[in-house]
């Protein structure tokens, strides 16, 4: 069973980082994509930023400028750094992954995430 376990949640002020940590050492894909969501309780889980293996990334506009996301393949871990942290970037993160599907080419597709962890928790308070 793949398992994936962030850490790093912590609190912090306002202005504030944050580095959180995605073990994915059980992702052994050639082509993968991966990412971070956040969800309040109540709310619906909101993606934040995704990566693959094909260079792509994106991120949610209420965060671009802001975090960073990053995978270092060596230790098969993903990262979010988190820096000038909001009130608003209250919530509880997950990272999830799964495998690219190839469309056709070098064209590739990421299905959705069947892969996730159990969250880790990210207080700001000011």
């Amino acid at each position: 069973q793949v398992q994936l376990v962030e850490s790093g949640g912590d609190s912090v002020q306002v202005g504030g980082s944050l580095r959180l940590s995605c073990d994915a050492s059980r992702i052994t894909y050639t082509h993968w994509c991966m990412a971070w969501y956040r969800q309040i309780p109540g709310k619906e889980r909101e993606r934040v930023a995704t990566i693959d293996t094909e260079g792509n990334s994106s991120y949610a506009d209420s965060v671009k400028g802001r975090f960073t996301i990053s995978r270092d393949n060596a230790k098969n871990t993903l990262y979010l750094q988190m820096t000038s942290l909001k009130p608003e970037d209250t919530a509880m993160y997950y990272c999830a992954a799964d495998e690219l599907r190839r469309i056709s080419g070098d064209r590739w597709f990421c299905p959705g995430y069947i892969y996730w962890g159990q969250g880790t928790q990210v207080t700001v308070s000011s």
